[in-house]
């Protein structure tokens, strides 16, 4: 039997395990369940002194790891396979989101008040960016174990004043950085404006800035699950996603292959959530703008819970892309809006269906939508004069799509 010891922390919280035949296990220690002040790893592992078999365990534990292309070639460089999540824990599991961190049996965890770092030159910042693509994670790289989910290319890193460092051993990181595509241009200008005009329309998003690396756009990310203090410290914040919260594996993220739908979403939030009074119309808002955005890839793991003791709150909203600026990609939106498929959702028969299968009232969703799209045509310009030096033309065109956009669900609310 291999296995790794799962951390809170610097808090021992029990251990994952994988048998000869491959199959993974969860336990908790029996100091941690008899510590007042433990709090699950996730929703869909409860605090409780059985043991937790595969098909529970790694919902939460694969959903901490990379997806897709990235997961192919960590492997690739790791010499492991691809669906072997245990031994990919094992090799890049010291820096993850949220507060968990996995290290081998007899490992010492490093000291959470140790800050070990290197500032990266302008040379060296750019040929990272460069080696992304090919080394995700910069993984097998001495003295780095990073791991993010997700199938783009992003590097946890610390941001301090204007420098760029590579967090060393497993040294928190406080930013997320993410190169944009070649395969989708703008794309870093889109998630800026978009993270912007969220943020300036009153959604809880996260900080999000334009970064020119070389000739390279970036998006750079502050994370909102760390909080560093006025010494420099930085700590760790637990948090899991919606798939993680409803035991789906990362691989059923989209309603179409299995995955949550909208309405377990707002059915987890009544029952997970410390404040559903607040976080049910905050995602209710998210849900909205992402309509109006055009974004058709709000799927089950960008949405998230944070925890701050035993509270636990919907968790800032993050990855806010109009897809609609790239006309190969799906219209068919992640999660159905009533019996509709497509992010052009503006039946509003298919928003009051959405409203009596989530046990919620249409007045308030109709109340919602209404100030929403006032809101969005409010700020659309002052967004666009702050983020227009981006890149013009992808700018322009979300300013006039999500204007349509807007006022084309006024309409149809007020026919």
């Amino acid at each position: 039997m291999n296995t790794l010891i799962v951390y809170l922390n610097a808090a021992r919280v029990g251990c994952l395990e994988q048998d000869d035949s491959g199959l993974l296990q969860f336990s908790y220690d029996r100091v941690w369940l008899e510590n007042p002040n433990a709090i699950p790893l996730s929703r869909s592992l409860p605090l409780r002194g059985k043991v937790f078999p595969g098909k529970k365990a790694r919902p939460f534990f694969a959903g901490i790891l990379p997806e897709e292309g990235p997961r192919k070639k960590i492997a690739e460089i790791l010499g492991i396979s691809d669906t072997n999540d245990f031994a990919m824990l094992e090799r890049i599991g010291g820096e993850c989101a949220g507060a968990v961190s996995l290290f081998p049996q007899g490992t010492v965890p490093p000291d959470p008040n140790g800050i070990r770092n290197r500032e990266l030159t302008e040379p060296e910042l750019r040929k990272i960016i460069a080696e992304l693509p090919g080394r995700p994670l910069l993984v097998g790289m001495e003295g780095l174990r990073l791991s993010l989910a997700g199938a783009q290319d992003k590097l946890p890193i610390i941001a301090r004043n204007n420098g760029i460092f590579l967090p060393l051993g497993d040294t928190p990181s406080t930013h997320i950085l993410k190169p944009e595509p070649d395969r989708f241009p703008g794309l870093a200008a889109n998630e800026v404006f978009c993270m912007t005009l969220a943020r300036s329309v009153g959604l809880n998003a996260s900080n999000t800035e334009y970064r020119l690396i070389g000739e390279k756009p970036c998006i750079l990310v502050q994370r909102y699950d760390r909080a560093t203090d006025e010494d420099g410290r930085t700590t760790r914040l637990h948090q899991e996603d919606f798939c993680q919260a409803l035991g789906f594996p990362p691989e059923r993220k989209y309603q179409a292959e299995g995955g949550p739908m909208l309405s377990d979403c707002i059915l987890l939030l009544r029952d997970w959530s410390t404040v559903p009074v607040l976080d049910i119309p905050g995602f209710i808002d998210a849900l909205i703008f992402n309509v109006l955005i055009g974004n058709a890839d709000a799927h089950g793991k960008n949405y998230s819970f944070l925890y701050s003791g035993s509270d636990r709150r919907l968790a800032p909203y993050y990855d806010l892309v109009s897809t609609l600026a790239w006309p190969n990609l799906s219209r068919n939106i992640a999660m159905k809006i009533g019996g509709c498929k497509s992010v052009n959702v503006f039946t509003i028969a298919d928003w009051k269906k959405l409203a009596m299968k989530s046990h919620l009232g249409w007045p308030m969703i109709r109340e919602r939508m209404a100030e929403s799209c006032h809101n969005i045509l409010q700020e659309l310009g002052g967004v666009q004069d702050r983020t227009i030096k981006y890149n013009e033309a992808m700018v322009k065109l979300l300013h006039e799509t999500i204007g349509e956009r807007a006022t084309r669900m006024l309409k149809a609310l007020f026919v």
